[in-house]
């Protein structure tokens, strides 16, 4: 019976480990003890350049999950799979997860591609310089004073007539000044 475990590699190199695994035991006609192996992965919003962009974000970064029958043949395939460190467990014996546990990486996985999260990450940070892009402020520059992500704003500190002057814009109006 084929049951859900983690294994642990390098940070960076999920995907490449993931396509390893699958070609490997489709060489070794090992295709039915592996199952499935996948990078979980979530979309995010990010603004970069003044721009809103979904990207898609690691959801465990270092891991991957493998449904498994778990063989000595197909633990050796994936202890020597390049750029993996080992199966998560004691002794660095593979301690399988229920399929609950294994739906619930899936469940926050197939949820966040329904509907993208609001979580939002922006290029520059308080205290930064930034410039205004559009809007009556447009081609000003200004100090970030505040970031409010669960509104998607940030106040801007924008010098008018020698005064600093502070202004509330969307996340998308302003850009890091290099």
């Amino acid at each position: 019976m084929a049951r859900w475990y983690i294994i642990h590699a390098y940070s960076g190199f999920e995907n490449k480990v993931r396509d390893s695994i699958i070609s490997e035991a489709e060489r070794l006609g090992l295709s039915e003890a592996v199952e499935d192996v996948q990078v979980p992965t979530e979309t995010v919003t990010e603004v970069k350049r003044g721009k809103k962009v979904q990207v898609e974000r690691k959801f465990m970064p270092g891991y991957v999950l493998a449904k498994l029958k778990l063989t000595d043949d197909v633990y050796h395939l994936v202890k020597n799979t390049p750029k993996v460190t080992g199966f998560l467990g004691n002794n660095n014996k593979p301690q399988p997860i229920s399929e609950r546990e294994a739906a619930r990486y899936f469940g926050g996985v197939a949820e966040a591609k329904a509907a993208p999260k609001k979580d939002i990450s922006v290029d520059y940070e308080i205290g930064d310089n930034v410039k205004v892009l559009d809007g009556p402020f447009a081609s000003f520059n200004g100090l970030v004073e505040e970031l409010d992500f669960d509104k998607a704003k940030v106040k801007v500190s924008v010098s008018i007539f020698g005064r600093a002057t502070p202004v509330e814009l969307d996340f998308e109006q302003v850009e890091l000044v290099k």
